[in-house]
């Protein structure tokens, strides 16, 4: 029987198994599970993660951690092992592929007057100030809102971290923490002023960090987590085209 190109595409493209609890660490460490909490990003549901606490990885490690679905918040690398729930998939985009859509772009015009400065994570009192107006904002409870409170969580990294800095007239608007090795730059959390949310900060944010990756010729933006039902979530599938990881640990580009 002959195979057309395209149908062998399509079959080399379809999952055919799933690592259980989940993806296997890229090196052998051990991995604390910690205790069931509600789930923050689907009603009704609970999260169980294993963690580890690391001072120093090697970047290059980092990012394999990642493509087993690994994340970090601060020194803490974790992987969702959810009871009966795989909805947290890790996405990227291929930076080199990239396509700003229609309001992508007016969101870039909308912005030509932001100055962005990259450079090592540094907290200031300024940045506190408006860390804890955005938290507010936001109506977050659960996120500690102190000086320690946001170094533990941004700005104590065990891998390679940089700063992207936003300011329009010298006023600070907002603030991206991002991990960087020779294969991915990823975004670990972007904070802003509430006052300039018409500005799609959030957004043009994830522009500059992409624009940052080409530069300097890295091939994947890691965005964190898409959850697909998760309305906080939706705006990463916004980037095109994007690739979600499987459970198998395949990445395939994400469709509509």
């Amino acid at each position: 029987m002959r195979v057309s190109p395209n149908a062998l595409v399509q079959t080399i493209s379809v999952q055919s198994h799933s690592h259980f609890p989940a993806i296997p660490a890229p090196v052998s460490v051990p991995l604390t599970i910690l205790p069931e909490q509600p789930c923050p990003y689907l009603p009704d549901r609970f999260t169980t993660l294993r963690a580890m606490q690391s001072t120093r990885i090697d970047p290059e490690i980092y990012h394999d951690f990642m493509d087993a679905g690994f994340r970090r918040s601060g020194r803490m690398v974790y992987q969702n092992v959810c009871r009966g729930c795989r909805a947290c998939m890790s996405i990227r985009v291929p930076v080199d592929r990239f396509e700003p859509n229609k309001s992508l772009r007016r969101c870039v015009r909308r912005n030509t007057d932001i100055a962005v400065a990259v450079g090592r994570p540094r907290i200031t009192a300024e940045k506190m100030d408006l860390y804890q107006r955005y938290l507010a904002a936001r109506h977050d409870r659960q996120q500690d809102d102190s000086p320690d409170g946001l170094e533990s969580f941004l700005y104590k990294s065990p891998v390679a971290t940089v700063e992207f800095e936003y300011r329009a007239a010298g006023k600070l608007l907002a603030i991206g923490i991002c991990d960087v090795c020779s294969r991915s730059v990823s975004s670990v959390y972007f904070y802003f002023d509430p006052a300039e949310s018409r500005r799609g900060l959030g957004n043009f944010g994830v522009f500059q960090e992409v624009s940052f990756a080409l530069q300097l010729k890295i091939p994947h933006y890691y965005l964190g987590f898409w959850v697909a039902g998760c309305s906080a979530m939706a705006y990463k599938a916004r980037f095109r085209p994007a690739e979600v990881l499987g459970t198998d640990g395949v990445w395939r580009e994400l469709s509509d």
